[in-house]
């Protein structure tokens, strides 16, 4: 299974999209996971969830790896609750839709079965279709001085690595620029950003500061105050992890390497969701 597959699988395990994943959050509950999968060889160290997790699924056969997905998606993961399991399978679909992969039930049991690897940018109903779109005019969105013009050149540095078949380059440059209009639509419209159940609190609940918001955070926000759809939110993610790669140990540990196709999906989203953050910030709403 691909790298970024595996790792949005141990996303999906440590429970951080609120809106879809099982929760083991705890360390006690991500051993008693894999246990209640057949694999009690893995205890968690009390080490970051995430990479203990990715590691750990790293470390599977190929049997012990369809043991962990089959366990994700049987019904008894959440209590036969069944907007919960068809949640769940939905994601763990979108996560196998380039492996060529997909969960199905037979007799009440999920089941791993392969499909033709279909991939369609299109968003579903009532979404709109991501295809290649024209930059918005970062000049006439009011952000505060100097800013529209910086992100105006990144955006047309980032095709120019695209255009030159520098991918790790054109995807940092992505990473970047969307989090700069991301901060940018945040401190034009702090009330809406600050009411989300998203927005992250500090140790005595109070909002953080925008400034000391991750990215990740501010994609959570996006999608759920509907600045941004459900695709572009999961996408923005998988861009986020590509924008980490400005560290080349992280890069190492991840054996991650943009190539086309990635850099090109993600330069569709970027543009999608640049355009969708450009109408909330000339929206008079």
């Amino acid at each position: 299974m691909d790298e970024q597959a595996l790792e949005a699988l141990a996303e999906f395990i440590c429970g951080d999209d609120e809106d879809t994943a099982p929760v083991y959050r705890s360390s006690s509950m991500l051993t008693r996971f894999f246990q209640t999968a057949g694999l009690p060889r893995f205890v968690h160290d009390g080490s970051t969830r995430k990479w203990w997790t990715l590691s750990a699924l790293q470390q599977c056969t190929p049997d012990e790896l369809r043991k962990v997905i089959l366990r994700l998606a049987s019904p008894r993961e959440y209590r036969s609750d069944a907007p919960s399991t068809r949640k769940a399978i939905d994601t763990l679909n979108h996560i196998f839709q380039l492996e060529g992969l997909r969960i199905d039930f037979k007799n009440g049991q999920p089941l791993i079965v392969p499909v033709p690897i279909d991939f369609d940018l299109g968003a579903g109903d009532g979404e709109e279709e991501l295809v290649p779109q024209p930059p918005p005019d970062f000049l006439a969105l009011g952000l505060d001085v100097g800013v529209g013009g910086l992100l105006d050149l990144r955006w047309r540095e980032a095709q120019l690595c695209v255009d030159n078949e520098a991918y790790l380059s054109a995807t940092i440059a992505m990473g970047s620029l969307l989090e700069g209009l991301l901060l940018g639509v945040l401190m034009h419209r702090p009330e809406v950003a600050n009411r989300s159940k998203s927005a992250p609190k500090d140790t005595t609940g109070k909002v953080k500061e925008f400034p000391d918001w991750t990215l990740s955070q501010m994609i959570d926000v996006a999608h759920s105050v509907g600045w941004i759809d459900l695709d572009v939110k999961r996408f923005s993610h998988a861009l986020r992890e590509f924008r980490n790669l400005i560290h080349p140990y992280q890069q190492l540990a991840l054996r991650a390497n943009p190539d086309a196709d990635t850099c090109g999906i993600s330069w569709l989203v970027v543009q999608a969701a640049a355009n969708d953050l450009a109408r909330v910030l000339t929206s008079k709403k």
